[in-house]
């Protein structure tokens, strides 16, 4: 009985180079990925002496705990972190009631001046007002130093407005004219009928935008003055570029080296503080991934 080939067989010579070439591609940019944060890890929980002279090791009896720890006792860092899950939830709310919305009407066919407001979004993805203007009017809007300073400037995106109309026109006709038997308005068909049939599309523009902001300070740097409303990543900012980590989390250290090698040693553990959300929040919304972003590349 012959042996049937397997499917890498059946390829031609130029198939099978493009494969392998594509595998060793793929696994240098996971390495890429994966090496780095494989040393953030180790580099976090080690003795800051025997980072600072041997560099990372495996060698558990020279790994510590003494940075998370310093970096969880610290006051300012619980309040970065609270700030900015509220920043990142109360945006990434807003940001998906405009969108949803503004993209269902430029997806009916017989909204008329689809087109003229399809020019007026796309004209705003390449041209701006700039920071300047724009802080003229963020501070005579009299919101300086509050949330919605933060939240709201961006809460339209235009780009992915344009995704969820491509994901509306891919759905059935046949759904929205069932609802006009059924005598559902526009109101309750876009809300209870619609939007459930659209949780992929949802979940990826969710995580977009929950990251984004997640990982936005210069917002924050410019628009806020209360240290007390200020995001993570500025508190972030201030340890990994600035190199001034809170006092409190160095003070009891009596030599300038001994502070310097725990402020390096900080450095990681925040690092790894600051991006623990996203990393149990990924695995939950990666299956909606493949559903929500191919709609945008089906229909233009």
């Amino acid at each position: 009985m012959q042996k049937k080939k397997s499917r890498f067989a059946r390829y031609s010579g130029q198939d099978k180079a493009m494969l392998i070439t594509g595998y060793i591609l793929l696994g240098l940019f996971v390495l890429a990925i994966i090496l780095p944060m494989i040393y953030i890890v180790v580099a976090s929980m080690m003795d800051p002496i025997t980072l600072q002279n041997r560099g990372i090791t495996f060698d558990f009896s020279k790994w510590t705990l003494t940075a998370y720890q310093r970096v969880l006792e610290n006051k300012q860092i619980w309040t970065g972190f609270w700030n900015a899950v509220v920043y990142s939830v109360v945006f990434t709310f807003l940001s998906l009631l405009v969108t949803l919305l503004a993209a269902y009407p430029m997806s009916r066919a017989d909204f008329k001046g689809r087109g003229f407001y399809n020019v007026i979004f796309v004209i705003t993805m390449f041209f701006g007002g700039g920071l300047i203007p724009t802080y003229l009017l963020i501070s005579s809007l009299g919101m300086l130093d509050t949330i919605w300073a933060i939240v709201l400037p961006g809460a339209f995106s235009v780009w992915n407005m344009i995704i969820a109309r491509t994901y509306y026109q891919g759905i059935p006709n046949d759904l929205r004219e069932a609802a006009d038997v059924d005598g559902a308005n526009e109101v309750t068909y876009f809300f209870r009928i619609l939007l459930p049939v659209c949780t992929p599309v949802i979940a990826v523009l969710a995580m977009w935008q929950f990251v984004g902001m997640w990982n936005s300070y210069f917002d924050a740097m410019i628009y806020l003055n209360d240290a007390a409303k200020q995001p993570l990543q500025l508190v972030l900012r201030a340890i990994l570029i600035q190199n001034q980590p809170e006092s409190g989390m160095i003070s009891d250290m009596q030599s300038t080296a001994a502070r310097a090698q725990l402020a390096e040693l900080l450095k990681y553990a925040t690092i790894i503080i600051s991006s623990f959300p996203l990393l149990v929040m990924y695995p939950f919304f990666q299956k909606y991934f493949d559903a929500g972003i191919m709609a945008g590349s089906i229909k233009g």
